[in-house]
């Protein structure tokens, strides 16, 4: 049985580094990284399974870290934020056929143009989605690579994940939209490997957790 992990991070606003924090997705991945265990290897998080997003839906900010490892909230620095973490096994234990499900995910919906015409017309390496396309997009992901049949899906533009990457000055920038909705599952172990892997890209910069919630036995 895989274990799997989420904690609800709330920062403290008064907080200077949580602050930070929420104004930098490259601040915010490091902080999250922090609350594991040294020696991962290059691809630490991915070895930690931690995926996150941030959520302003309420008054203050929620960001809600999954994790294959459990995370060391003591190493979140004094009074940065309140902090609670649950098991979510037993809900991926319980998904099967036919059950229907809540769902959310903040994703960076592009596509790639071909090497033709970015040969061509000097198009970037990848197109940011939105609106009809990035409804078109979710679809294809949700039910052609993740075990769902959506019954509803709703899609909101968010703010650019935006932050400096210290080692090479890079900037990050990564188009976000979340989709919210109602769906059926069709292949279980497909749709658990997609909750552990996360979906699209910018996955270290808080894009790509999917999350559920069980609506209704199946009948």
């Amino acid at each position: 049985m895989t274990a799997l992990w989420l904690t609800r991070i709330q920062p403290n606003l008064r907080h200077r580094d949580a602050r930070r924090d929420l104004s930098s997705a490259v601040a915010m991945h490091h902080r999250i990284m922090q609350l594991f265990p040294d020696g991962l290897g290059a691809q630490a998080r991915r070895q930690a399974g931690a995926l996150f997003r941030t959520e302003d839906t309420g008054p203050t900010p929620v960001v809600l870290l999954q994790s294959q490892l459990r995370p060391d909230l003591d190493q979140l620095p004094t009074d940065y934020a309140s902090a609670v973490t649950k098991d979510l096994s037993p809900l991926l234990d319980a998904l099967r056929p036919g059950l229907t499900v809540r769902y959310r995910i903040i994703a960076n919906a592009v596509r790639k143009p071909g090497h033709t015409t970015r040969a061509t017309t000097g198009a970037p390496a990848v197109i940011p989605l939105t609106g009809a396309e990035a409804d078109e997009w979710w679809q294809r992901q949700a039910e052609e690579h993740s075990g769902l049949h959506l019954s509803t899906a709703h899609s909101t533009p968010l703010d650019s994940a935006r932050g400096q990457r210290a080692q090479d000055q890079r900037r990050i920038t990564h188009a976000r939209t979340q989709f919210d909705g109602a769906a059926t599952i069709k292949d279980p172990d497909l749709l658990r490997q997609r909750l552990l892997d996360g979906i699209g890209r910018g996955k270290a910069y808080g894009c790509g957790l999917l999350t559920l919630a069980p609506t209704r036995q199946a009948s």
